[in-house]
Order: C-alpha cells, then structure tokens, then sequence
C-alpha cells in the first residue's frame, strides 16, 4: 500500500454548504472527485477478488428472481481482508457521511459490493431503511462505482425530495416494489435523477431516500462498494418485520433494543468528539 493511498483515504473531503443543504433537501448527493483512480484500482482489486470468493450465487440468470437478478450482493467484506479493512473504515467518507447527516460522528452499520453482472436485470425501486432497525432517520448510505457507469451500465438513480414520503416504506426489494413505487412517483410528480457516474464520483443518499438501478446491457460487471453509515449515537429501534430481526442479528448482534448500537461490528469511523 502506497503512502498516497493512505493519504487519500484519511485527508478530509471539503462539503459546502450549498451541498450540504442540497442533501438535506433531496435526500442525496452525488460528490465527484472524492477518490482517485489509483486508489479504487488498489481497493478495487481487492474487493472484486473477495465476491469472487465469497459469492453464493450459482443460478443461472434466468433462473433467479428479481432481486438475484439485480446483483451479487456480498456484505462485511471488512472481516475479511485488512485492505478492505482499511477501505471501509476511512475517516475520509465516514465524514462526508456525518457532515451530510449533521451529526457529531458517523459508526458503521455494515458494508457491501454489489456487483452486477453483465446482463443483469433492474435494481427495483425501493428505501433502504425498510431492512434497519434504527430508531432515527441519521442513516446513509456511500456508493462507490470502481469504473465509470454509463447508463447502460445501470447506475444509481434517485427520487429527489422522496426521503420524508410514507408510501412504499413496507414494500421490500420486489416486482411489487418496483410497480407500486413507480406508480406513486408518477402520481406525485417527483423527479427521478438518473445520471452516469464518472471514475471517482460517489453518491451518498439517506436511509428513506427511494432508489433504483437499471439493467446492465453491458459485457462488463458493474462493480460497486457500498458502505452504510449511522449517527454514532444511533440506538436500536423495536424491529418492524421479519428482514429487521435478521439484520439486528446479523449487523448489529448484542444490541438492545433502546440503547446506543455500540458493538465490535459498528465501531465509530469518525467523531468530532475524538
């Protein structure tokens, strides 16, 4: 590891308060320039190196679902490799993360790659808290591509100002999702931002921010990292549903209900109180 790849992950990224107050506002944010290509070519490797290892998938395409058919989805690579170890705990984007949220620090809640394979079907719409037992809104989520993403590619597309909306918050990712969200969208003349994204640009978007992805009709995955982080003093909220329980003990085992989520699985990449 070169001493500029440490560097880069660990010098702060500069938000304005335009962009602060722009995520506020529309749920999220796409930043560029906030990686170089040298540092998610080294990370990068890595990262596809571990799916590779870890993925489970065996189907073919067509015989999976829609949610098989969206990714590859491989979670906590960080306890599974220093590199990515030092990837997901950079103080860099855990920041951007605590400065967007407006909260004194950021902890992490878990990471994943989502790959999507060439020929990969739709990511549908859906919010991401509906899966998180957490008793506030100060969640959100980094999306880091390793590649530019043209659209072809199927990159992150979002509904501005859709974070404060209560309809589709109990559907989970599904056709019926992707219908029903769709169709309220439409109904409320919500803007969808789908833009490629350029080698070194990220986006981060709240926990009730909706989101979609489209097809890959390329030849080549598309590799993403994604890392979800929470306010530092975010406690445990009373599960919802069943997805809630499991994530309770899969992220966050030995949590209590009501208290801070403060277990050796979501540590505290960046405070302001340190």
């Amino acid at each position: 590891m070169t001493i500029e790849t440490k560097y880069d992950l660990s010098t702060p990224y500069s938000l304005s308060e335009d962009q602060i107050a722009y995520f506020r506002e529309n749920g999220f944010i796409k930043l560029k320039q906030v990686l170089p290509a040298d540092v998610l070519a080294f990370y990068g490797s890595e990262i596809t190196r571990l799916v590779k290892a870890l993925n489970t998938e065996t189907l073919p395409m067509e015989q999976r679902s829609t949610y098989r058919k969206a990714f590859l989805q491989v979670m906590n690579l960080w306890e599974h490799s220093e590199i990515v170890k030092t990837f997901v705990f950079s103080p860099r984007l855990a920041k951007i993360a605590a400065d967007l949220l407006q909260v004194s620090g950021t902890r992490l809640y878990h990471d994943q790659a989502l790959y999507k394979e060439p020929g990969g079907g739709i990511t549908p719409w859906h919010a991401d808290q509906y899966y998180w037992p957490l008793a506030t809104d100060r969640s959100v989520t980094v999306w880091i591509p390793f590649q530019d993403t043209p659209l072809e590619m199927g990159p992150l597309a979002f509904c501005a100002k859709s974070q404060h909306q209560d309809f589709g918050r109990a559907l989970s990712i599904s056709d019926e999702s992707e219908r029903q969200i769709q169709a309220s969208l439409e109904a409320a003349q919500f803007e969808v931002i789908e833009e490629p994204f350029e080698l070194g640009e990220v986006s981060y978007h709240l926990g009730w921010t909706f989101h979609r992805a489209g097809q890959n009709a390329t030849e080549h995955p598309r590799a993403v990292m994604t890392m979800i982080y929470m306010d530092e003093n975010m406690r445990l909220a009373n599960p919802t549903n069943q997805q809630q329980v499991n994530d309770w003990h899969g992220w966050c085992p030995g949590a209590v209900i009501g208290e801070v989520i403060d277990t050796p699985k979501n540590p505290v990449l960046y405070s302001s109180k340190a």
